[in-house]
């Protein structure tokens, strides 16, 4: 099983979402979150003053999924988060050793 946080704008949310769903994902946890990278941050005015905003929204995925199901689930992440522009993004995998279902201790792949 593998595990995969995807950091996205938070604009992109709902397509990432369905992308999911229509391959076969079902479960997620949703996170908002807010961080830069490259892009750090930018600059607004507001009452004619300028100010700096460097810590801008953005969204955190978490998906577990099959070994199977890892490089579909990426593809749909990436196909549906994708605007070619700084600030899309970012997918990071965890190998996870050990899935419980809390309400009936299934173990593995089937407490997904």
């Amino acid at each position: 099983m593998q595990k995969i946080e995807a950091v996205i704008q938070p604009s992109k949310l709902d397509a990432v979402k369905d992308a999911l769903v229509e391959i076969g994902v079902e479960g997620m946890t949703i996170t908002e979150a807010r961080g830069h990278g490259r892009q750090k941050g930018h600059t607004e005015f507001y009452r004619g003053r300028e100010y700096s905003v460097d810590l801008l929204p953005k969204v955190k995925l978490e998906v577990v999924v099959t070994d199977e199901m890892l490089d579909k689930a990426i593809l749909a992440i990436t196909g549906a988060a994708r605007t070619g522009t700084i600030g899309d993004g970012k997918i990071f995998i965890s190998k996870i050793d050990e899935a419980i279902r809390i309400r009936n201790d299934e173990r593995g792949e089937i407490a997904l």
